[in-house]
C-alpha cells in the first residue's frame, strides 16, 4: 500500500508527498531528516492522506494534488474524515 499525504507545515504551508510507511515518513518529517521542504518547517501535521494499491497509483495522485491551489487542497483536507488520522501518530 502507497499513501499520498498533505502536511501542515509550522509556517502554515502545505505539503504533498507519497510514501509507503505514513508513520515512518512523518517521524522523519519531524526529525527534520524529511524532505529539504519540511526540514526548517517542523513541526508538521499530518491533514489529509489517501491509500493506493500501487505506487505510480499514487505518484499520479500526488502530481494531481501538487498542482491544486491551496484553497482546493483544503477543500479536500476539509471532506477529510479525520477519524481516519487517529491511526497515525500525528502529534499537534
Amino acid at each position: 500500500m502507497t499513501f499520498v499525504y498533505i502536511l501542515k507545515c509550522k509556517d502554515d504551508t502545505l505539503y504533498t508527498g507519497y510514501t509507503t510507511d505514513l508513520n515512518r515518513r512523518l517521524k522523519e518529517h519531524n526529525s527534520k531528516i524529511g524532505s529539504k521542504y519540511t526540514r526548517s518547517r517542523t513541526p508538521v501535521k499530518l491533514m489529509y492522506f489517501e491509500t493506493f494499491k500501487t505506487k505510480s497509483q499514487a505518484m499520479k495522485r500526488e502530481i494531481e494534488i501538487k498542482k491544486f491551489s491551496r484553497k482546493e487542497k483544503f477543500a479536500i483536507i476539509s471532506k477529510f474524515d479525520k477519524r481516519n488520522l487517529l491511526e497515525y501518530k500525528v502529534g499537534d
